[in-house]
C-alpha cells in the first residue's frame, strides 16, 4: 500500500475541486485531486459558465485562452404566452460588459482546460482513475483518505485538509455520515439533444421555454446540435420508460413542434439521459480536518442553471480564507467555518428562488392547472424593460459573487 501526504487534499475532479486545486496550487499548496473516472466525457453535466465565472477566468489572467474554447453565447430566456406570442424575461445585454451574457461550453472542454492550467503549477498533481475508499482518522479528525486505483492498486494519502467536492452522491459526506435536508422537487428531467440543420448554423444561441397542458421543455441553441430538457413529474419516469421511444418522440413532437422533422434521431430510450433531480443542503459543511463545497454540502436543481457557478464561488471563498492557514499548517474548524458562513446565504437564496419557481410553474403544471409564467413577470417584463436586468444579474453573478484571490492572479 502507497502512503503518501500533501497539503491539500481535493476529492472530485468537477468545476469546483479543479477550481480549488488550481487557485491553491497557485498559493504554492501542494494539492492532489482524485477523480475516480479516467475522463472528464460524461453527457449532459451542467455547461453553463455564468458571468461571474467569465470574470474570474480574466482576473486569474486565463480570460483569452477561455474565449478560444469552443463554445456560444445563451440568448435571453424565451416564455410562451396563452395567446401565442412569446415574452423575453430577462436582457443579459443590458448587464455592463464584457460580462453581460452566459457562455455555453462542454464541461469536459471548462474541466480539460483548468487541468491543464493547474499541471503548470509545480504543487499541483492530478490522479484520475482513483476512488475514495475511505477516511483515516487519527484523534477524531480527518487526517486523509484510503483510495483504490481502477488497476487494484490501494493506498493513503494523508492531509492537512480534505475537501470533499465530490457531487451530490458524496462519497466523503457518506463516510461522515452528514445527511443533508431535503426540499420537495416535483420533477425529474431527461436530456437529449436534436441534430441542428445546416441553414440553422447561424442562429444565435437561445434558451426557449415551451408548455402545454402537464408538459414542460427547455430547448438550448448549442452549437452544431439543439440540447433538450423534457420535464416530468416525479415518479413518472417508470412510466415514460413503459411507454416507449415512439410514444416520447409524439410527446417532443406535440410539445417542440419546430423539431418535430428530427425527432426520429432518438432511435430508444437510451438516448435519454435521465435526472433524478435533487434540491437539499448540509446544516453543517464542515467537519475537523474536512470541508464540503458545491453539491456535496448543497445540492441544486437545473433551474437557472446555476449549479456549477455556485459551485465555482465556493472554491474561490474557500481559497481566500485558507491559503494562509494552510501555508502556515494551522487549518482550524473555526476557518472551515468562516467558508460557510461565506457561502451560506447566497447558497440559501439561490435555492429560495429555485422552490419559487416550482412553486408558480411546475406544481401547478403537474397539477393539470397548466404551466405558464407568473403573470406579475410577465406585466413587469413587458411594461418595464428595466426589470429584466434583474433576473439577468440574479443568474449571471449571483448573490454575493467572489473575486479571485490576489495570490491566484496572473497577468493575462
Amino acid at each position: 500500500m502507497n502512503n503518501e501526504s500533501t497539503g491539500l487534499l481535493v476529492c472530485g475532479s468537477g468545476p469546483a475541486g479543479m477550481m480549488l486545486g488550481l487557485l491553491l496550487a497557485r498559493a504554492g499548496i501542494d494539492v492532489v485531486v482524485l477523480e475516480k473516472h479516467a475522463d472528464f466525457l460524461r453527457d449532459f453535466r451542467g455547461d453553463t459558465v455564468h458571468a461571474s465565472t467569465v470574470r474570474l477566468m480574466d482576473e486569474l489572467g486565463l480570460g483569452e485562452k477561455f474565449r478560444r474554447l469552443p463554445q456560444n453565447r445563451l440568448g435571453d430566456l424565451v416564455a410562451p404566452l396563452p395567446d401565442g406570442s412569446k415574452i423575453a424575461l430577462s436582457d443579459f445585454a443590458a448587464l455592463p460588459a464584457p460580462y453581460n451574457y452566459v457562455a455555453m461550453i462542454p464541461q469536459w472542454d471548462l474541466l480539460d482546460f483548468l487541468a491543464a492550467e493547474a499541471a503548470t503549477e509545480p504543487g499541483f498533481s492530478l490522479r484520475m482513475n482513483t476512488a475514495v475508499t475511505g477516511l483515516i482518522k487519527e484523534g477524531g479528525k480527518v487526517a486523509g483518505v484510503r483510495y483504490r486505483t481502477r488497476e487494484g492498486k490501494e493506498g493513503e494519502i494523508r492531509a492537512q485538509l480534505t475537501v470533499a467536492a465530490d457531487g451530490r452522491h458524496s462519497t466523503i459526506r457518506q463516510a461522515l455520515g452528514m445527511v443533508p435536508k431535503e426540499y420537495p422537487v416535483p420533477f425529474d428531467t431527461w436530456w437529449f439533444r436534436l441534430p441542428r440543420h445546416a441553414g440553422e448554423q447561424d442562429e444565435i444561441a437561445s434558451l426557449a421555454a415551451e408548455f402545454k397542458g402537464d408538459q414542460i421543455a427547455l430547448s438550448f441553441t448549442r452549437e452544431d446540435y439543439y440540447q433538450i430538457a423534457y420535464f416530468t413529474d416525479k415518479g413518472a419516469d417508470a412510466r415514460l420508460l413503459e411507454e416507449g421511444v415512439e410514444r416520447f418522440r409524439e410527446r417532443i413532437a406535440e410539445l417542440l413542434p419546430q423539431y418535430a422533422d428530427r425527432v426520429a434521431h432518438i432511435t430508444s430510450m437510451k438516448d435519454l439521459h435521465l435526472l433524478d433531480v435533487k434540491l437539499n443542503r448540509l446544516k453543517r459543511w464542515y467537519a475537523d480536518g474536512v470541508l464540503l463545497i458545491g453539491d456535496a454540502a448543497h445540492a441544486m436543481s437545473p433551474a437557472g442553471g446555476v449549479g456549477i457557478n455556485l459551485a465555482i464561488q465556493d472554491a474561490v471563498a474557500a481559497a481566500t480564507i485558507l491559503a494562509e492557514p494552510l501555508q502556515q499548517r494551522r487549518v482550524t474548524t473555526a476557518d472551515l467555518a468562516r467558508v460557510q458562513r461565506r457561502r451560506w446565504w447566497p447558497t440559501v437564496i439561490m435555492q429560495g428562488a429555485q422552490r419559487l419557481l416550482q412553486r408558480v410553474l411546475f406544481i401547478p403544471a403537474f397539477a393539470g392547472k397548466g404551466a405558464r409564467p407568473p403573470k406579475l413577470l410577465v406585466f413587469l417584463a413587458r411594461h418595464f424593460p428595466a426589470f429584466k436586468k434583474l433576473p439577468s444579474r440574479l443568474i449571471a453573478f449571483g448573490p454575493r459573487p467572489e473575486h479571485a484571490p490576489s495570490f491566484a492572479r496572473r497577468s493575462g
